[in-house]
C-alpha cells in the first residue's frame, strides 16, 4: 500500500483539547524527511477515544481544488501511552534537536465498519462534534470498540440504542477495493488509508539506584519513544474520495 501523508494528523488520546501544557518536536520520520510535532496535555479532562483528523488536499492533476477531511475513531488504551500526568511535564531542552523513536510498533489494520454522525456525537465524546465539525458524513468508527468502550459510560447504563442513534453500519462484504474500482469514479468502493505517527511517547523509563539507607530503589528517569502506523480500511460512497489508493 501507498503511505500518503496527511495534511494534518490531531490525535485525541489522554491528552486532549482545552489543554495546559504543549511540547513542540523536530520529528524524523522514516522517508527521512523532518517535521515539527505538537504534543499536548490536559490532566483535568482525559478522553477514552482516540481522534484522528486527517485533512487531504486535492489531487490539482486531477482538477480537484478543494480539500477532503475525515475522522477516525478509536478506543483509547491507557497502556499504550504515558498518563496525562506524565505527559503534562514534558519539556524540551534541546528544541533544534531531531527526534528519532526508540521502538517502531509496526503497523496495524483497523476495519472501520461505522459512520458517526457527527452532529449528535456528543453523547459518545464532546471532542467529536468540536473536532470533526467538518467531516460531517465522513467520521468512522469500529462497531465493537463502539460498545466496548460505551459500557465504560455510566449514563449509558447499557442502553444501546442511544448509541445506535448515532451510529450508521456501513457495508463491509463484497465491495472491491476502491483502488481496483476501474475509471468508473462513481462506483462505491473500500477505501485504505494509512496514518503514521512518527514519534510519541508511549511508556516511561525506570533506573535502579539505591536511597540513603542503602535500599535498593527505582526511580522514574525518562520516557521510551515509539512510532506506529495505521491502515485505516472503511466504505466510501464513490471512489472519487479515494483517489490516493491506488
Amino acid at each position: 500500500m501507498k503511505q500518503h501523508q496527511p495534511v494534518l494528523v490531531v490525535v485525541v488520546m489522554v491528552m486532549t483539547c482545552g489543554c495546559h501544557s504543549q511540547l513542540v518536536v523536530n520529528v524524523n520520520t522514516q522517508s527521512g524527511e523532518v517535521f515539527k510535532e505538537t504534543i499536548t496535555a490536559n490532566i483535568s479532562d482525559d478522553s477514552e477515544l482516540q481522534i484522528f483528523k486527517v485533512i487531504v488536499l486535492g489531487e490539482e492533476e486531477l482538477g480537484q481544488s478543494q480539500y477532503q477531511v475525515m475522522c477516525f475513531i478509536l478506543r483509547f488504551f491507557k497502556s499504550n501511552f504515558i498518563s496525562s500526568d506524565a505527559m503534562s511535564k514534558l519539556r524540551q531542552k534541546n528544541p533544534g534537536t531531531v527526534r528519532t523513536p526508540e521502538e517502531d510498533r509496526g503497523i496495524e489494520e483497523v476495519e472501520l465498519d461505522i459512520s458517526v454522525d457527527v452532529a449528535r456525537s456528543n453523547i459518545l465524546s464532546p471532542h467529536i462534534p468540536h473536532m470533526c465539525a467538518l467531516a460531517p458524513s465522513s467520521t468512522y468508527a469500529s462497531d465493537r470498540d463502539i460498545k466496548l468502550w460505551a459500557t465504560q459510560r455510566r449514563e449509558l447504563d447499557g442502553d444501546w440504542s442511544l448509541v445506535s442513534d448515532v451510529t450508521h453500519h456501513l457495508p463491509t462484504r463484497g465491495v472491491a477495493r476502491c483502488g481496483d474500482g476501474g475509471r468508473d469514479l462513481s462506483n462505491p468502493c473500500a477505501c485504505h488509508y494509512q496514518v503514521c505517527i512518527a514519534w510519541y511517547p508511549c511508556g516511561l523509563k525506570y533506573c535502579k539506584g539505591r536511597d540513603n539507607s542503602g535500599k535498593a530503589v527505582s526511580y522514574r528517569c525518562g520516557i521510551r519513544t515509539c512510532r506506529k502506523c495505521r491502515n485505516f480500511n472503511y466504505f466510501v460512497p464513490q471512489r472519487q474520495l479515494c483517489l490516493w489508493d491506488d
